[in-house]
């Protein structure tokens, strides 16, 4: 099994827009993005960037078995890896921005929640807009989105005009506390009910 820290640093060095990231998230951070998954049900879950599987364990772990989990990833060999990895997961190689289709594909409704491990500060702003409207588009109208940030990017303009997206995307948004154990410290972002 490869050393995720290493194939992070690796794939990041490669393509640092769209990794984001030089060490998977801690298991705390990915409690807290993966909190509103609920306890019952059937819920269709939608992660949008899972790279190694910090979420993709989390989630596993409390839909147990239930519902539908699609993961979508832009990195052909995290996509593989995780296809490897969780066998129960329906990994899709593919881009978020196409989020609707690959739910229609699947003969899936609309998203109940959707965790988002996208590095949206390093997004330009149209890519920030076409992104989060695939994502607001494939959504149920109760439904819950979460993402997080690291704590070094507040001061980022293009994080900044991530925040105020989604206070126009999203009815409500709540941001968390701080995950101090994580490589960086990040915060968590829970959005509800897409406009």
């Amino acid at each position: 099994m490869p050393n995720d820290t290493a194939l992070f640093i690796g794939q990041f060095l490669r393509s640092p827009a769209t990794i984001g990231a030089v060490a998977p998230s801690s298991r705390r951070l990915a409690a807290a993005v993966c909190a509103p998954i609920p306890e019952r049900g059937e819920p269709i879950v939608v992660e949008l960037g899972p790279g190694t599987g910090a979420f993709t364990a989390e989630i596993q772990q409390r839909l147990g078995g239930r519902g539908h989990h699609l993961a979508v990833e832009l990195n052909e060999q995290l996509a593989r890896l995780l296809a490897e990895r969780y066998p129960a997961v329906d990994v899709a190689h593919d881009d978020a921005t196409r989020l609707g289709e690959l739910l229609g594909e699947r003969g899936l409704r609309m998203a109940d929640v959707v965790v988002s491990g996208l590095p949206w500060a390093a997004f330009p702003d149209d890519v920030q807009r076409e992104l989060l409207g695939a994502v607001t588009g494939a959504m149920s109208p109760g439904a819950a989105f979460t993402t997080f940030s690291y704590i070094h990017a507040i001061p980022l303009s293009s994080a900044r005009r991530f925040r105020a997206l989604l206070a126009e995307r999203f009815e409500e948004v709540v941001p968390g506390r701080t995950v101090w154990r994580n490589t960086p410290p990040a915060f968590v972002f829970h959005a509800r009910r897409p406009r």
